[in-house]
């Protein structure tokens, strides 16, 4: 019993412990450490410029295997399936597998907090929506915002209010940074905006990723923002339960997701 209870009060008093799988370099990762997390990442490819302790797993298996080992799991499956791409006459969905549902099972299965990110169209159950708009460090020193929305499945409560997209606020508007394909060196060619790689850097807050990379990143800013409600939660079912069960069904639609 009392070995018990000096373990339970290690725990306490070290940093909660997010998974972070299908983590590519980090821009999530980066989020949650910066909300107070200790985080490990897994990734089925090498990743270099991984900031934090990383392994090189199938994300699913590792899972399977060490989720219970965590205070929460932060998913970003691969959103080739649900992206625009697919509108594309060379894309092939049987390259890209739905994980969405398969992740969130075992997720549920383990019964800590989590989230699950992806794009817009992909099957999230009552997402969060996160833009470059809501956060105002995201843009260059001329002004240019970031254009990345991404939508965060969050299975814990988490209050929306003041986040709200404001690429379409009526007004002088620059053009916005949109991070995908390959970066080359800023340009205007046609009346058109071209930014290179370092107003993505200043748009993401990312300055350790090479181009490929920042193109599949998540802004640090949007997983700080997640973190610092998934720690209350974390934090909350640490003082009681050292294995809390997880409710059956993620947050309602409103301001407040509970």
């Amino acid at each position: 019993m009392c070995q018990a209870r000096f373990a339970h009060q290690a725990r306490l008093q070290s940093k909660p412990r997010l998974l972070d799988l299908f983590c590519g370099a980090g821009g999530a990762g980066m989020g949650y450490y910066r909300a107070g997390f200790d985080v490990v990442g897994v990734d089925i490819s090498p990743q270099k410029h991984y900031p934090f302790e990383f392994h090189q797993e199938d994300a699913l298996e590792y899972l399977r295997l060490h989720g219970h080992e965590f205070d929460a799991v932060h998913a970003s499956p691969p959103c080739q399936r649900y992206s625009v791409c697919r509108t594309i006459g060379t894309y092939n969905p049987q390259e890209y597998p739905d994980l969405v549902g398969p992740i969130r099972d075992l997720l549920a299965g383990i019964g800590k907090p989590f989230v699950i990110e992806n794009v817009p169209g992909a099957p999230l159950l009552c997402p969060v929506t996160l833009c470059g708009s809501m956060f105002p460090e995201l843009c260059t020193p001329e002004g240019n915002q970031l254009r990345r929305h991404r939508l965060f499945e969050c299975w814990f409560p988490i209050c929306m209010d003041g986040m709200e997209c404001r690429h379409n606020v009526t007004g002088r508007r620059l053009p916005t940074v949109g991070v995908y394909g390959h970066s080359g060196g800023s340009s205007n060619r046609d009346g058109v905006k071209f930014f290179g790689i370092e107003a993505w850097r200043q748009v993401m807050g990312i300055d350790w990723m090479t181009s490929n990379e920042l193109s599949q990143a998540i802004p640090p800013a949007y997983t700080k923002f997640i973190g610092d409600w998934l720690i209350r939660a974390v934090e909350g079912s640490r003082l009681t339960d050292p294995t809390p069960s997880l409710a059956a069904k993620p947050g309602r639609r409103g301001r407040w997701q509970t």
